[in-house]
């Protein structure tokens, strides 16, 4: 398999200098380069195809969605990874709605921040615990009927709840397939196996049903 090729856009070179030397020597995955702006490094994506782009955010902007938007609509194949300095809620799911596939904050390590890598690249959104706390404090509502939810559930095996239980109380893959002694492969394909039966397009969605399903205490 092809290395995972990654890109930095951070205004402080020392900084890129950092995260590079984290990730850089993990197996399949080759930072290509670090750019001080979006708009450059979107012009070099023309030249240097990249997987994932990590935007690394200092402080908060309103124009962070609109270059997300952007840099997604001139390159559709790359995933777009925040890691953002701070915890704005309507900022966050404004970068999320503009087509970030995964979100960390500041309190992210090595670990963390290559398996997030790891997940986009397999096709899966990945959101540190506490964005998806965000998004479960958040996405209380819903647009299906008791009827739609209960048939969608009925479709769902019992090991397919347990993970998408466990993914509503902010488990990472890795924490889930420790807890139920299976590889993080297989929880990625439990994942992908419930948003296609219960017609879901994100992992937001998946904690949105969860949340409308009562399948986990928001207060415990």
């Amino acid at each position: 398999m092809d290395k995972i090729k990654v890109a930095f856009v951070d205004p402080h070179p020392i900084v890129s200098e950092g995260l590079t030397a984290l990730i850089d020597d993990a197996p399949d995955i080759d930072v290509v380069f670090s750019e001080l702006s979006c708009a450059v490094a979107i012009q070099r994506m023309y030249h240097q195809p990249v997987h994932i782009l990590i935007l690394v955010l200092y402080k908060p902007d309103p124009e962070d969605a609109s270059q997300i938007a952007g840099t997604i609509a001139r390159h559709p194949r790359v995933n777009v990874l925040v890691l953002s300095m701070f915890k704005i809620e309507n900022l966050i799911f404004k970068m999320i709605r503009a087509g970030a596939k995964g979100h960390l904050t500041s309190e992210t390590n090595r670990s963390e921040v290559i398996e997030a890598i790891y997940t986009l690249r397999n096709g899966y959104d990945f959101y540190a615990k506490t964005i998806t706390n965000m998004i479960l404090q958040h996405y209380l509502v819903g647009d299906e009927t008791n009827e739609q939810r209960k048939e969608y559930e009925k479709n769902l095996s019992s090991r397919e709840l347990e993970v998408l239980k466990l993914f509503a109380q902010s488990y990472t893959n890795k924490e889930i397939a420790d807890r139920l002694f299976i590889s993080v492969r297989t929880v990625e394909s439990h994942k992908n196996n419930i948003m296609k039966k219960v017609n879901l397009k994100t992992t937001v969605d998946m904690v949105k049903f969860a949340i409308r399903n009562n399948m986990v205490d928001l207060f415990a």
